[in-house]
């Protein structure tokens, strides 16, 4: 299934939210976002209708199995270009912001090369 940008951002912040939290509200992800709550509520709408998310009107969302398991890859992504960054000596925000960029459009081969490059660095 291939995902807008801005579906995987949604995605992804609902899983972090979720973890972090134990519940996702619109306003949560609007304040995580920096969108306006109807903002949210048009993506949470298509995200649900994709078969990604469960969402009732004035209820919590939560992500399908699907839906989790697309947004533990995004951010699996985003944190191994984050470790890169870091690793390259990049200041953490810069990192953070660059990363998020870069998520979108890197390959699954230069994913896995910058996997094995974190961890060998690391150990």
């Amino acid at each position: 299934m291939r995902l807008s940008r801005r579906a995987e951002d949604y995605l992804r912040i609902i899983y972090e939210i979720k973890r972090d939290k134990g519940y996702v509200r619109i306003k949560d992800i609007a304040l995580a976002l920096n969108v306006k709550p109807p903002s949210v509520t048009e993506m949470v709408h298509k995200l649900s209708k994709m078969g990604l998310l469960i969402y009732e009107k004035r209820a919590y969302i939560s992500l399908t199995e699907e839906g989790e398991k697309i947004a533990r890859n995004i951010k699996d992504r985003h944190e191994a270009i984050v470790k890169l960054l870091e690793i390259m000596e990049v200041p953490p925000e810069v990192a953070r912001k660059d990363a998020h960029r870069i998520e979108h459009i890197i390959s699954i081969e230069t994913l896995e090369c910058i996997k094995n490059f974190v961890r060998k660095v690391r150990t």
